[in-house]
Parts: structure tokens; sequence; C-alpha cells
């Protein structure tokens, strides 16, 4: 029999720089992506204190244009986008009919098109999902992802350096974006992140990559306040501001509520005017009138230990469910995780075991986010 070879891995346009400052590269849903260039607790560390850079050119960059885009749009995301005003954004989800989560998604409202942000591993199935419910509407689907780059800027220092370029950036709201013109080129700055801290995410030309990391990195002295981060550090900084991620926290079996996404979902869609319900709707209005059987908690764990997904957790001898996410957090100093225990089965200041292989490992049930910047 023939052997199948595994598809190359896609590569962004910072791979070159990548290699070339020796980042540890790992496959992520496909991509060749750094996942640390150094030691991964300093590269926290420095997002924490200071700035980091991220290539986050994986994550999936869907245009909409179009008479019908934003009554497409209302069908698709579990979240009201028709109040939005121009140059803002918004988190929401996408949902299959039974209220399970497809995707979490950024939306980004312009005066002539709108965008959806997605996840890495979910671009496929989300540009599926958009083929099979378009219908007869007109609404064309640009997927730019591979024409453009994406990065991420992140840490208390980075709107003192984005100051130096620009007057305007500073001035964002969280969740508003600008266009700026640079060498003719339109770039996309955003006020949004995904570790806890403040920042910006950038979308501009491919081609343009090699120049903006020239200007965002060209002190290359150990003082530098912006150092290039890789997505181990992402993903240890998310984890502390207690952010859920795809495959981990919600899946297409996830009620959003449970996992305390109710912002999100916007159940009077169809009560609007000329107003259709979201895919999923009626799903998510049982979910919510039942209530959900579950919670997610957060754990702090003694010892070095990490805890890893799917970890078992138990309370008095009875397991109460699993984790979904933990690290050893470098900025609280010991371990931490997230979990999905059933509801009202424990309350802050519990204490629980983690089973760890063949160890068990002490824990007590704290609030979330572990982390929230001052």
């Amino acid at each position: 029999m023939e052997q199948q070879t595994a598809p190359p891995l896609m590569e962004t346009p910072f791979h070159g720089f990548h290699v070339e400052h020796d980042a540890k590269l790992i496959d992520y849903a496909g991509w060749d992506m750094p996942i640390r260039y150094g030691s991964i607790i300093e590269e926290h560390k420095q997002v924490r204190h200071s700035g980091g850079l991220f290539d986050v050119s994986h994550m999936g960059r869907i245009e909409f244009t179009g008479k019908d885009t934003q009554r497409f749009l209302e069908r698709l995301l579990t979240r009201r986008v028709g109040d939005m005003h121009d140059f803002t954004c918004r988190y929401s989800l996408i949902c299959n009919e039974e209220g399970g989560v497809k995707d979490d998604v950024l939306v980004y409202r312009f005066p002539d098109k709108w965008m959806l942000v997605v996840n890495a591993s979910n671009r496929e199935k989300i540009l599926g999902h958009l083929d099979d419910n378009k219908g007869k509407l007109k609404v064309k689907i640009n997927d730019k992802t591979e024409s453009t780059a994406m990065i991420a800027l992140q840490g208390p220092k980075v709107m003192d350096i984005i100051g130096r370029f620009s007057e305007e950036v500073p001035e964002l709201k969280r969740y508003s974006f600008c266009v700026k013109t640079v060498m003719l080129t339109k770039i996309l700055i955003s006020r949004t992140g995904y570790t806890g801290e403040d920042g910006v995410e950038v979308i501009l030309p491919a081609k343009m990559a090699g120049m903006a990391l020239k200007m965002l990195l060209k002190d290359s002295s150990d003082t530098l306040d912006v150092k290039p981060t890789g997505l181990g550090a992402r993903d240890s900084l998310r984890i502390e501001a207690a952010m859920p991620l795809y495959g981990h926290e919600i899946d297409e079996d996830t009620d959003p509520f449970a996992a305390g996404l109710s912002y999100a979902i916007s159940l009077d869609k169809d009560q609007q005017e000329d107003g259709e319900p979201f895919i999923g709707q009626d799903a998510l209005k049982k979910f919510k009138a039942d209530g959900p059987q579950r919670q997610l908690i957060g754990i702090k764990l003694k010892g070095r230990r990490t805890p890893r997904q799917g970890n078992a957790i138990y309370k008095d001898g009875v397991q109460l469910g699993a984790v979904t996410s933990g690290c050893l957090s470098p900025t609280l100093g010991h371990p931490i995780a997230m979990a999905y225990v059933a509801l009202d089965a424990c309350k802050i200041g519990d204490k629980v075991l983690i089973a760890a292989g063949s160890s068990r490992v002490d824990g007590e049930i704290i609030g979330l986010p572990f982390y929230k910047r001052a």
C-alpha cells in the first residue's frame, strides 16, 4: 500500500525571521509556528513587564462585501452586529444548530465591508460553514489569510512605543481600530489582544512583513521594550487571564453559558426589526432556560507539577470534572488550571486533588481570572 505523506506545513510571512532567530518551530494547526525563541517563562515575563511581539498570521482573516453581508453575519453570529459603529470590532461565537461552539471569532466593521478573524484550526471548517449557509444572499467571501500577515504587540509599554509612530493609535478605545496608510499600503491596527495586557493587533499585506519587523525591532539590545515571543508564552498568558481557547474551554459540545460567554450571545435577535434567529439560537434559549449543568472554575495547585488537559479533579474521593487548560504560572509562581466541574459541586476555597499520572496534586478552588492587569 502506498504510504500517505502529510502535506507540507504552511509558513507565515515571518517564517524567515523565526528561522534566523533560532525559534523552536512546531506544527500548529498546519502552520510552522514558533513555540519559543528562548525561555517561555522569560518571554511570558517580558510581556507582563514590558512588551512582546507575536506572529499570529496563522489566524484566519475572512472579508465580506455585498449588500446582504450584515444580514448574513447576523444569521451566523450569536452576537448582534447591526448596532456596531464603523471601525469597531466585537467578540462573538459561531454555533451549530445544537448550540455548540463551532468557533469564537472577532468581527470587524468597516464603512464598506466586514471581516472575521477566526481560529487557525477552524478556518477551513468555518469557510465551509459560510458556503453552506450563504444561499442566495448577495455576499462575496474572500479568504485573505495567505495574502496578509498579522502580528500582536502586547504589554504595558507597547502604547508608549507605538506613540513614537502614531498619535492616533494610543487614543484608540478597546475593541476599536483604525486603518493607516504606510507607503501607499493600508494597515489595520486594532486595540485587541489575547494576553490580559494592553496592546494592539496589526493586519498588513504579506509583502510588508519584513519592513514592519524592522520598524518595531530596530533596537536589538537586551533592554529592548518589545521582544519576539512565541506561542508558548501566548498560551500561559491567556490562561492567567482565563481567556478560553478553542479545543480546550470551548468546542462543538460546549454550552457557552457554562463557559461564561453569555455576554457574546444576543437571544433577542429575532425580535429586532427585520430580525431573524441565528443558527443555534433555539438551542441556546433552551440552555439558558434550563441553566448550565457545569461551571468553569480556577484551581491553584501546590508544588511545581503542571496540570494537563483531561486530568481528573477529585473532592472527598468523588470526581468533579476535568482540567481544560493548565500551566506553571510565571507571574504567580505556582501551577494553575481551568476546569469544568458539575454545577455547585464546589466553591471558592474548597480543597481538591488533581490526578496527574500516578500521583495526586493538592489544589484549591479560586476565582477567575488568575491575573488582571492594574
